[in-house]
């Protein structure tokens, strides 16, 4: 009780982006003047790998012909990427792709759904390199599957010119075709995914911790509003988690979709 009574007395403290930065575990190394260590985050990363590998290892490791509710929930979210992802948006020869794309989905998902986990309460991808490094394997799969399909200027050829423009639309649409499809993407992949999950880690942190400057003020009840709010937020963040693993891996399946294309 006193432990409560000092926590409830204590000033408020808002949510600044020193809440992203976390102090080392442990001895670090210098490399060209950035420090490397394991902390907090790595933690959090390392929480998102594991849990991504187990979810497959032990779901699909002696698949049974009559499977058990475990299976049954791997197959069912193998499944959904395959028939709503991967033949949605690439067709039948998506399916080569189909481990990228479950990989994508499922690790950005419980990466995202860390942020609702007590004791752990933050997202992996609102740091923007885990984001960058995955908009960038997006990003090396879809031009390489484009120039594959349709060799180097091939490939620039389809991205620059699509048909049906009038000739002399080309002076504008080929740069900004080049600048959209080869050189932005990654950026708005990144983005998209850091940006909505840093949103989201400090809507709960201001409300979770508004509640409790709140309570102790008058009127008193608006802390139990604020309260009621972040437990609101909670089931938000979950869907925005799903959701945000949806679009990160449609809009990489609908990348190499266009790659694949003959014209589009």
């Amino acid at each position: 009780m006193s432990a409560l009574a000092s926590l409830l007395g204590a000033a408020f403290e808002r949510p600044t982006t020193k809440d992203f930065v976390w102090p080392c575990w442990g001895p670090s190394v210098k490399i060209g003047g950035i420090a490397f260590c394991y902390n907090f985050v790595f933690f959090v990363l390392t929480i998102a790998c594991v849990v991504t590998i187990l979810f497959f290892a032990v779901g699909l490791r002696k698949p049974q012909i009559v499977p058990g509710k475990f299976q049954s929930l791997v197959e069912m979210g193998v499944e959904f990427v395959r028939n709503q992802i991967a033949v949605q948006m690439i067709g039948p020869e998506g399916l080569p792709f189909l481990a990228l794309l479950c990989t994508l989905f499922f690790f950005i998902f419980f990466g995202n759904i860390l942020e609702v986990v007590p004791f752990v309460s933050f997202p992996a991808n609102s740091r923007i390199a885990f984001p960058m490094v995955m908009a960038i394997v997006s990003w090396v799969v879809y031009n390489t599957v484009g120039i594959r399909k349709h060799g180097f200027f091939g490939y620039l050829k389809t991205v620059m010119f699509p048909p049906g423009a009038p000739l002399a639309m080309y002076f504008l649409i080929a740069p900004i075709e080049f600048f959209t499809v080869i050189l932005v993407r990654p950026v708005t992949l990144t983005i998209r995914l850091f940006a909505n999950m840093v949103a989201g880690h400090f809507l709960l942190a201001v409300f979770f911790l508004g509640s409790l400057a709140l309570v102790t003020g008058f009127p008193f009840f608006l802390g139990g509003v604020s309260y009621a709010v972040g437990i609101g937020l909670v089931g938000f963040e979950i869907f925005v988690s799903a959701l945000q693993a949806f679009i990160f891996t449609v809009l990489t399946a609908s990348y190499i979709g266009g790659a694949m294309v003959t014209e589009h």
